[in-house]
């Protein structure tokens, strides 16, 4: 399996080793210890979620507050979808800033994204499964959405008219939720990261 870092540093690409045959293929979408190698410690999988969607439905922009925040391992079994990891952490040097990645049933890649990261995605595909592995099972209370549209971060979503939950149609945006207090901040993070997985650098 190749683990690539992405452009927003808590966040890795992870390319599995495909086996076809007549009989059709096997691949390992997981491994723990390749994950662990590349974060610098085991994740806990508290939760695992699946989701389906239909061409043109964006979900996200969500997070959740840190401590103890949701690391995610996001896989595509089926169909195709942009998947969009946002650096949403006050005080990051990343500040505002995010990359994307296609995720599909072809090549069958899987991205980690760090406690206090926003995820989204958009569906390309008639219909679109994902699966998602959680360190810590969902909290209503704790968790969040940003407005996917916001103009500042400007995220090329690729369909003219998005199809969206209430909840996520009338988020904020990114200027609003830090104004009001709501985005984790990136020391709180960093000493997240060393308490959970002893280490404080931004990986």
């Amino acid at each position: 399996m190749r683990v690539d870092a992405l452009a927003v540093p808590g966040a890795w690409l992870f390319t599995p080793r495909q086996f076809p045959d007549e009989r059709g293929l096997f691949l390992e979408w997981f491994k723990a210890d390749v994950l662990a190698d590349a974060i610098g410690a085991p994740m806990p999988v508290l939760q695992a979620n699946h989701s389906v969607s239909r061409r043109g439905v964006v979900r996200g922009i969500h997070f959740a507050d840190v401590p103890p925040g949701q690391a995610k391992y996001v896989y595509c079994p089926q169909g195709a979808l942009l998947d969009v990891i946002v650096d949403i952490r006050v005080g990051s040097p990343t500040f505002g800033r995010w990359t994307s990645v296609v995720l599909d049933d072809g090549e069958r890649r899987a991205v980690f994204l760090s406690e206090g990261l926003g995820h989204a995605f958009v569906a390309l595909s008639d219909s679109a499964s994902l699966t998602y592995l959680c360190s810590t099972p969902y909290a209503p209370d704790r968790e969040h959405t940003l407005s996917p549209l916001d103009g500042d971060l400007a995220i090329d979503w690729g369909v003219q008219e998005p199809i969206m939950s209430e909840r996520d149609t009338s988020a904020p945006t990114l200027a609003e939720a830090q104004a009001s207090g709501l985005l984790p901040s990136y020391d709180t993070c960093q000493q997240w990261y060393l308490e959970a997985r002893g280490f404080t650098d931004s990986r």
